[in-house]
């Protein structure tokens, strides 16, 4: 009996995945992207010197339509910055030196969107991983937590098949054990295929 609920259970899974449909077109993105993130965020080397970082990058995604209205994405951005900050000793010396972030994301989720003539506004729901590193003053730490985004944006068709998008994202992450929602804003092409 197990036997028989085994190979049933694979027929189905087998057959049910053969049959799944296939993206019938769908988008690459290629972007400058930009965040206002953390840099030694609750860090216990630098707690004093912790504090917001500029942070400029790129953002690429690729999305499968499954419907007209309905695709799945892939997200990946890479961001870099830092800021300035000064260390006081207990003796009054105090060292200026610079924080420097690096913060990589990849993320998947579904994209809903139409279309009304030239435009394309959609939203969309991502799922994945992030990784930070900070480095400065001579110490170095980094942290890989879950991330999820959520946002949308707006294509406007340039030609058939290239279109100009801007889009705004609030990513969520837990660096160094605390909360952050980031936004993300990015702007770059679509190609369409």
């Amino acid at each position: 009996m197990r036997k028989i609920c085994a190979i049933s259970l694979t027929t189905f899974v087998f057959s049910t995945i053969a049959t799944a449909q296939l993206p019938s077109g769908g988008d690459a993105f290629f972007s400058y992207s930009y965040v206002h993130g953390e840099a030694f965020s609750h860090s216990r080397a630098v707690q004093a010197s912790g504090g917001t970082a500029r942070m400029s990058g790129w953002e690429v995604s690729a999305e499968g339509k499954y419907l007209s209205w309905l695709g799945v994405v892939a997200d990946l951005d890479w961001h870099y910055g830092g800021h300035n900050t000064t260390s006081c000793a207990p003796g009054g010396v105090c060292t200026r030196f610079r924080l420097n972030a690096s913060r990589d994301t990849l993320m998947f989720g579904p994209r809903a969107s139409i279309t009304s003539g030239k435009y394309r506004p959609f939203a969309e729901f991502l799922l994945g991983v992030a990784y930070q590193s900070d480095k400065g003053g001579g110490i170095s730490n980094s942290d890989l937590t879950k991330a999820f985004g959520f946002g949308g944006g707006l294509d406007y068709s340039l030609l058939p098949a290239v279109a100009a998008r801007a889009q705004l994202h609030s990513i969520h992450t837990v660096f160094f054990g605390k909360s952050q929602y980031d936004p993300r804003f990015s702007l770059g092409l679509v190609f369409r295929f």
